[in-house]
């Protein structure tokens, strides 16, 4: 498939990259995420579940602002057969995953727990996994639960921060700036859409992570959401479904690495990549902020009140979801 914009066919090749994105398997398995709602019903998006992790209040006074901060809790369990497969990479991933909720929540990295279940030579990998992932973002891993066994494997992670303003998607609104602020430099995986940037940044990885914190205090953004499973426009989807808004992405303006075609890229998981909304007059010093540390950055669209997550290249346009008629996960407001 061509869908690169201005590629050959036209409008109709951006037709069938939005097709194509909005039939994408990594997007429609969200919706199962409406279980929780089935089961607990309509919950806060601020203190769980909703947002990349859920803000815990800190200080007697058990309110936002008070001298103990925010504490932000989330965690992530890795797909079995991936851990079977590839339990270096699944520690890896399971540490990975944790810092890049916290960073979307504005917050610090404090600490990380695990949880791992299967054969002595899979543990060892895993933990192998998240140590080298620990000392790449100086993240400690500080605990967890080790169960020895020979049947299906399982690792799972959970991160803690501390946030002084909290980045949530209960703070979107029409008229922000929606920036995508990503490394492109890196190399796509052969067995998973997965792009990975640990080599090229190494130990800039660690202060990369923690700069949305820096972002959050400033104000320069008040929202953001992590490019993850759900790749970019998945995950744009998911930051615009709380409220229901909307917004043109102008893919001739994105962020994009050399040499990775647009569908994959909008389709996969980066090892760095955030979307994240400005109010208006300060998208320049978020998008600044991440150019002085060597990323890339720009602004892509406005968030408005339509509903509509579409992409646009020069004159032409193609909507991806009606965000009024097709919920994302389902979750309960």
């Amino acid at each position: 498939m061509d869908a690169t914009p201005g590629g050959a066919g036209g409008l109709g090749d951006l037709q069938q990259l939005a097709a194509h994105l909005r039939t994408h398997a990594a997007l429609r398995a969200k919706a199962e995420i409406g279980l929780v709602s089935e089961v607990m019903g309509a919950a806060s998006w601020v203190h769980g579940p909703g947002d990349d992790g859920a803000v815990v209040r800190m200080g007697a006074a058990g309110v936002a602002g008070s001298p103990d901060g925010q504490v932000i809790a989330c965690g992530e369990a890795l797909l079995p057969a991936f851990v079977a497969r590839d339990p270096y990479g699944a520690g890896f991933a399971a540490v990975l995953t944790n810092v890049n909720d916290l960073a979307a929540m504005g917050a610090m990295p404090c600490a990380i727990v695990d949880t791992i279940v299967g054969t002595v030579d899979l543990a060892r990998e895993a933990l192998r996994g998240m140590q080298a992932a620990s000392r790449l973002y100086d993240v400690p891993v500080v605990g967890g639960h080790l169960t020895l066994h020979d049947g299906s494997p399982a690792v799972s992670a959970f991160g803690v921060g501390r946030a002084e303003k909290v980045l949530s998607l209960t703070h979107v609104a029409a008229g922000q700036s929606l920036v995508v602020a990503c490394c492109t430099d890196g190399t796509m995986r052969e067995d998973f859409p997965f792009f990975r940037s640990f080599d090229e940044r190494g130990a800039e990885l660690a202060g990369d992570v923690r700069l949305l914190a820096r972002i959050a205090g400033s104000g320069a953004a008040v929202a953001a959401k992590d490019v993850s499973m759900a790749g970019l426009v998945g995950s744009l989807a998911m930051l615009l479904e709380w409220g229901r808004f909307g917004v043109t992405v102008d893919l001739d303006r994105l962020p994009r690495p050399p040499g990775v075609p647009m569908a994959a890229w909008l389709s996969c998981f980066p090892a760095y990549a955030f979307l994240l909304c400005a109010p208006p007059g300060r998208a320049g010093e978020c998008v600044s902020a991440f150019h002085a540390r060597g990323l890339d950055a720009a602004v892509v669209g406005v968030i408005d009140d339509t509903g509509l997550l579409r992409l646009a290249s020069g004159d032409r346009r193609a909507t991806v979801l009606d965000l009024a008629l097709t919920p994302v996960t389902g979750l309960q407001r």
